[in-house]
């Protein structure tokens, strides 16, 4: 066995945060006979952001709790070690390359403005003799796949979803293997409650559409459920613009923003439920969906820091207001549309909004109040369990009409209302304020 092999190496865990289908963590047990890892709940994390708002509220807080506990929970059956620190990864990745004589890391590919910046802080604080193995961990179609240059990636999605489907293949899902020995190793490092990350517990609210819990463990039991115990795959299409319950979407998002599941897991059990059982309509929405979210990190990819920007990728020069006045009566349900102030009430009381309310209340934000976008999309990035950076600001892009949207549409909440919740059983659940 060479040298490399008895080495022990380091996963730095950050958005992929399981142990199935993981390029990451496997590349490192192919190359290592010890291993351990490291997932740091970054304080930057819990900051108020320029706009006035947390980074990370509280729902994606327990939620990435649960995650944590579980890949820990995981790890350990492959014989692998997790650290897991209340720190700054570039503080404490150089002490546990110290301790356990470590020369190469191995971590998820991430190319937006603040992950890039802790990896340099990281690489800045290490000897030049570390080795950083980075992956792309997080697509369903590798960008080695797409033969499409990242500058090259089309402007509209139709036409990238058709190239991607016709000319580039899927790649197989890989299972870990577990080490065969575990070291003796001392860890008394422990997960974070969600009061030492700065927030009271709570209990989730009875009227939550996302009432379950974080953590690969929870993800892999909803793709079960929902695809071969209830078959309700087999009508996502039909039900996806729903408003109240658990099932009128697949759900998958808040496990795959954290990377809990990959989206090639997703794609290979359709396929499955496909072979078993039928293909329809519903079966290939949601592969269409899980396009999507592979678009909007191509395009930022293609256009790095300007999905942050007020121009957009577009580089449209619009007059955007910014009244505090306006703005919390958004944020705050007291809107003149009762659509948009249900929905903003079920934010703020889950961290949950369906895909048809989210558009809403972004297009009614940007298009009716006229309001900065990134203002909104800053809300959405400390409320939402399925936070994503790149499906964040790339549908708050589109929305607004500084994105991908060639039609530059602006939606009617009232028609919407009327179209989407005729009864008003949704404005009604969220209006009456039975808040626990």
């Amino acid at each position: 066995m060479s040298e490399k092999q008895k080495s022990t190496g380091l996963v730095w865990f950050r958005n992929d945060l399981r142990v199935n289908d993981n390029i990451v963590l496997n590349a490192a047990i192919k190359q290592h006979e010890h291993i351990v890892a490291v997932y740091c709940f970054d304080p930057r994390h819990y900051q108020t952001g320029p706009y006035g708002f947390k980074k990370t509220e509280k729902f994606r807080a327990k939620f990435l709790i649960e995650t944590i506990i579980d890949l820990k929970r995981n790890l350990h059956h492959l014989n692998i070690e997790l650290f897991v620190y209340q720190d700054k990864p570039e503080y404490t990745i150089p002490e546990l390359i110290e301790k356990f004589n470590i020369t190469s890391i191995y971590l998820q590919n991430e190319w937006t403005s603040e992950e890039v910046e802790v990896l340099e802080l990281v690489k800045f604080n290490c000897s030049n003799n570390i080795s950083f193995n980075e992956y792309y961990n997080q697509f369903l179609f590798h960008p080695k796949d797409i033969d499409i240059p990242f500058s090259q990636i089309p402007q509209v999605f139709t036409n990238f979803r058709k190239k991607v489907e016709k000319y580039s293949s899927r790649r197989a899902t890989n299972a870990p293997e577990a080490l065969k020995t575990i070291s003796n190793i001392s860890n008394n490092t422990k997960i974070p409650s969600l009061k030492e990350l700065g927030f009271d517990d709570f209990q989730t609210h009875p009227n939550s559409a996302f009432p379950f819990e974080g953590g690969e463990n929870a993800a892999l039991n909803r793709l079960n459920n929902y695809f071969f115990q209830t078959k309700k795959l087999g009508f996502y299409k039909k039900t996806r613009n729903g408003l109240i319950g658990t099932d009128f979407s697949s759900k998958f998002s808040p496990w795959l923003a954290n990377g809990s599941i990959s989206a090639r897991t997703i794609y290979w059990q359709v396929k499955q439920f496909e072979k078993e059982y039928y293909k329809n309509q519903s079966t290939y929405w949601l592969i269409f969906e899980l396009i999507w979210r592979d678009y909007f990190k191509y395009i930022s990819l293609k256009h790095g820091n300007t999905i942050f920007k007020i121009g957009g990728i577009l580089k449209k020069d619009y007059e955007w207001k910014n009244e505090d006045s306006l703005i919390n009566s958004w944020i705050s349900g007291e809107t003149r549309s009762a659509f948009v102030n249900a929905n903003m009430i079920e934010i703020k009381e889950t961290g949950w909004m369906s895909n048809r309310g989210r558009q809403n209340v972004a297009s009614f934000f940007a298009k009716d109040l006229k309001l900065d976008w990134r203002i909104g999309a800053a809300y959405f990035e400390a409320m939402l369990l399925d936070y994503d950076v790149h499906s964040n600001y790339g549908n708050w892009m589109y929305v607004s009409g500084v994105g991908n949207d060639p039609r530059d549409r602006k939606f009617n909440v009232d028609l919407q209302a009327e179209r989407y919740d005729a009864s008003g059983k949704f404005q009604n659940l969220w209006l009456q304020r039975t808040l626990f």
